[in-house]
């Protein structure tokens, strides 16, 4: 039926509240070009939560931050990856780099790269990050989880898979950019701690029944504050 709108984005309006495990379950592939990257997804989950995410948060936005919070459209989502450097500058736990240029970082430009988001280059990945143990990122543009295997592939999700990310997020066909998760609240979720990777992306997600898709382990928290890691059955 296409679009779903899901109960439990929090930037709907009389959305349905806090989650409980009872009440829903929600998933994320543990997938990738590889079996070995898949494995290697899991063990850097679970070191990462023992160790804290370290590195630096890189945003690659297209254009300056407006003076007024544009409503929609692709404007609404290179103000939200401003928002979204801002909101980690202030948690102060990783240093934050913003490009508000055109081009994307280029290579040996994001080094320790820990979080990532920016945005546009279709299918053609850009090798410029140096990724850290745990790193998780998305990249807004079309067709990025199209697919997890093709080797000759440069799609943004398998490639950064492949380049050592413990995380990602993408659409498999044209998703248009209101399906993305605004990233502004993606990372201020992750950040927080007290929600699992899984938690993170449906609360940030404005509709189901649709074409994104996470990748990774779905319980990691890459902040994760002491004893809080969900023990029960997912």
């Amino acid at each position: 039926d296409g679009w779903v709108l899901n109960p439990f984005f929090l930037g709907v309006k009389n959305q349905k509240g806090p989650v409980t495990k009872d009440e829903v379950l929600f998933v994320s592939r543990l997938d990738g070009p590889t079996e070995a990257i898949v494995k290697r997804i899991i063990d850097d989950s679970l070191a990462t939560e023992a160790e804290g995410l370290k590195g630096t948060a890189y945003f690659d936005a297209r254009w300056k931050r407006p003076e007024k919070n544009p409503d929609s459209g692709y404007a609404f989502y290179d103000n939200s990856i401003h928002r979204a450097a801002a909101r980690v500058t202030a948690a102060q736990r990783l240093p934050v780099v913003v490009d508000d240029k055109q081009a994307l970082f280029q290579a040996g430009q994001a080094p320790g790269a820990a979080l990532y988001c920016g945005w546009y280059s279709l299918s053609r990945y850009v090798d410029a990050f140096d990724w850290q143990r745990g790193a998780v990122g998305y990249h807004i543009a079309s067709g990025e989880c199209g697919t997890l295997r093709a080797g000759s592939s440069q799609a943004w999700c398998k490639r950064m898979l492949e380049d050592g990310v413990a995380a990602t997020l993408g659409p498999v066909g044209e998703p248009y950019v209101q399906a993305f998760p605004p990233p502004e609240i993606f990372f201020a979720l992750l950040l927080d701690g007290s929600y699992t990777l899984v938690e993170t992306y449906f609360l940030s997600l404005p509709s189901l029944s649709w074409q994104m898709v996470l990748v990774g382990d779905p319980l990691y928290r890459p902040f994760l504050k002491p004893g809080s890691r969900f023990l029960g059955n997912p």
